[in-house]
């Protein structure tokens, strides 16, 4: 049986009464209040996640930038010290090895944000396709992750700390002098988020998680904020039609099919997957990632067929639930390339318990359509 690793926090979600499950060789928060409380109080107020479980690659050496260039699908030379940016990383046939972000420390440093349940695939594939030499140091185990998201983010945070969180602008980040940071040495505060909503994402050593956890949970109080775990997370991020590696994304799917094109750059010269990448761009993908919206009384979830106008299957959602803010059923799943299936507006059928029930196709963040 697989031995399970607890949170820095675990202590401190068992006593808010979190009902924990395993997840990706963790035991994590599922809900506190409820799904539906927490999910709502991301989209009016806020919630802080403890997301501990993703992994932390950093990347440093003269060939740093060289390496991380070469392994993702996105171009880092746009960024400069104090950016982040949202890419993949491909095998050599163009399917999704992992989709990751991507922070600039310096020229010659980077930090790597992988999924959990990837993160010792991830760190061997890095390895073994490192021809320029960059050194590797997967730090997933030192670092603690926490996200406040949502409309008051910002001004929970300000409570807590003089850096000026409200001037950080989207996909940028902070370093806090060694120290300043609940007396943390080595810290990041990020202008990140997967919910669809305003946000942050904390980066801190284990030994200051407590005392951030607690500060933000204190000052939040006023505001409305609640601690929230991974039944929200799904939520919030379908809602906002956010990919999900293992979902949405594996090596058998490649990034135009998952509507990543627009992180693909393939005139920045070679990376791994580029070729094959130019062929699928070339001859079009034959199937594509589309989020819709049930207009009849149903739940989708992940396996379920998707049907044509004649009941003929042509796909299978990837992710499905009920939407908070909606109140209607709301997925993701592969279908046909044709604009017939593919168009915000195109009828979709889904088989729920033998039933065919009509869906739209509709562009995310479905909250706001």
């Amino acid at each position: 049986m697989e031995t399970l690793k607890q949170l820095e926090l675990h202590d401190r979600h068992v006593a808010l009464g979190a009902r924990m499950t395993g997840f990706a060789g963790y035991v994590m928060p599922v809900q506190y209040a409820g799904i539906r409380a927490e999910h709502m109080a991301v989209r009016q107020a806020a919630g802080l996640f403890d997301v501990s479980h993703m992994g932390e690659v950093f990347v440093t050496g003269a060939q740093a930038g060289a390496f991380v260039q070469h392994l993702v699908t996105n171009d880092i030379t746009k960024l400069v010290d104090g950016c982040a940016l949202y890419t993949v990383m491909c095998n050599h046939e163009g399917g999704i090895v992992d989709d990751l972000l991507v922070y600039r420390f310096r020229e010659d440093a980077y930090m790597l944000v992988i999924n959990a349940a990837n993160i010792d695939s991830d760190y061997a594939w890095m390895e073994a396709n490192n021809p320029m030499g960059a050194t590797l140091h997967n730090t997933s185990d030192y670092i603690v992750l926490l996200a406040l998201q949502g409309p008051h983010s910002l001004d929970i945070m300000q409570k807590v700390t003089n850096i000026p969180v409200q001037d950080i602008p989207y996909y940028r980040f902070v370093r806090p002098a060694p120290g300043t940071f609940f007396g943390c040495e080595r810290a990041v505060i990020s202008r990140t988020g997967y919910t669809g909503e305003v946000g942050l994402e904390l980066y801190v050593e284990r030994q200051g998680a407590a005392r951030v956890w607690d500060a933000l949970m204190d000052a939040g109080v006023p505001e409305g904020l609640q601690p929230a775990g991974l039944g929200a997370r799904d939520t919030l991020r379908l809602e906002a039609g956010f990919c999900l590696y293992g979902n949405e994304l594996n090596r058998n799917i490649n990034p135009y099919e998952a509507r990543l094109g627009w992180v693909t750059k393939l005139a920045k010269g070679p990376f791994i997957g580029r070729e094959a990448l130019q062929g699928v761009k070339a001859n079009q993908p034959a199937r594509m990632l589309v989020s819709f919206v049930m207009e009849e009384r149903g739940i989708p979830r992940k396996g379920y067929r998707v049907l044509g106008a004649r009941g003929r299957p042509i796909g299978t959602v990837t992710s499905g639930s009920q939407s908070p803010v909606l109140g209607k059923g709301i997925g993701l799943a592969y279908v046909p390339g044709d604009k017939a299936y593919t168009a915000p507006g195109a009828a979709l059928f889904i088989e729920v318990r033998g039933k065919a029930l009509g869906a739209r196709v509709t562009r995310p963040p479905l909250h706001k359509a």
